[in-house]
């Protein structure tokens, strides 16, 4: 039992890769999901940068010419191609599709994309352990060096405040960053473990022993405007962990949890954007 529970953690994280195994599909190596990204990238004039911090180098992307702005978008990644098996992490967490750089990408406003550690480079850093994108993926350190980087990006595009969007396990870093922050106008998260803790309990699973939780924070959030957009078919991460999280603040300063029928994990956050991040902002300018 504790076996089979082991491996559904892990299969819960990479469904989708399994299934891509079981039907003989070619799996692109690092440097080709690099690439990829790289292409994506440059089709819309961005441009890839390196933000060195005092523990990882953390990939971003942003406009090849960066428009000075007020209120600056920041996209971070989700967790990306954590495991290869269901007992077997990946040597490289860069994602097959890097959904959060395909919706910054659409994004009409000033904004940049921030991968997480290990993505696209320093693998082989020593700081590039695999309990980074598996039980530690919310450790501390990665919290810390990804607050660094959100610093750098809002000194280039001289902005005095962020939205954050995250999707999957880069909405859980994006709430934690939320929380330590006093520069955030919004947090949107799509499809995001906001309650690991309540999520692997529920589950019978094993706990991201070394991770932060965002429903942890939930003191330093209240004031955080926030949209939590759950796809109604999602049985990876689901509706639980979210509604767990919001039911940790206090009745009046509850964030918002929507459910979107016909939605699952990936799907279909890509096609929807970006009006749902526009549903979001006009929610808060209401709420004020």
């Amino acid at each position: 039992m504790n076996r089979w529970r082991k491996s559904s953690r892990r299969l819960a994280g990479g469904g989708l890769l399994l299934g891509l195994l079981a039907g003989c599909v070619h799996i692109p190596d690092a440097a080709e999901r690099n690439g990829q990204a790289l292409q994506l990238a440059a089709a819309r004039g961005w441009q890839p940068l390196s933000l060195h911090t005092g523990s990882f180098s953390l990939r971003a992307y942003l406009p090849a010419s960066v428009p000075a702005t007020g209120t600056l978008t920041v996209y971070l990644e989700g967790d990306g191609l954590a495991w290869l098996s269901a007992d077997t992490p990946s040597l490289d967490p860069t994602p097959l599709t890097p959904l959060s750089l395909l919706l910054a990408l659409q994004d009409p406003e000033p904004a940049a994309y921030l991968a997480r550690p290990c993505q696209y480079e320093g693998v082989g850093s020593e700081l590039c352990a695999q309990k980074y994108w598996t039980s530690h993926r919310f450790a501390p350190e990665v919290v810390q060096a990804s607050n660094q980087a959100l610093d750098q990006l809002k000194q280039r595009f001289q902005a005095q405040r962020l939205v954050l969007v995250g999707y999957s396990g880069g909405g859980t870093l994006a709430s934690l960053l939320a929380a330590r922050r006093q520069d955030v106008a919004g947090l949107i998260t799509l499809a995001a473990n906001l309650d690991h803790q309540a999520w692997t309990a529920a589950k019978h699973l094993s706990p991201l022993t070394g991770s932060l939780n965002p429903a942890d924070s939930w003191q330093r959030l209240q004031h955080v405007p926030q949209r939590h957009y759950v796809g109604v078919a999602d049985r990876q991460v689901g509706s639980g962990p979210v509604l767990s999280y919001a039911a940790r603040f206090p009745a009046t300063k509850r964030p918002a949890v929507v459910l979107v029928p016909g939605f699952d994990h990936p799907c279909c956050w890509q096609q929807r954007w970006p009006a749902l991040k526009q549903e979001a902002l006009f929610s808060w300018h209401m709420l004020q």
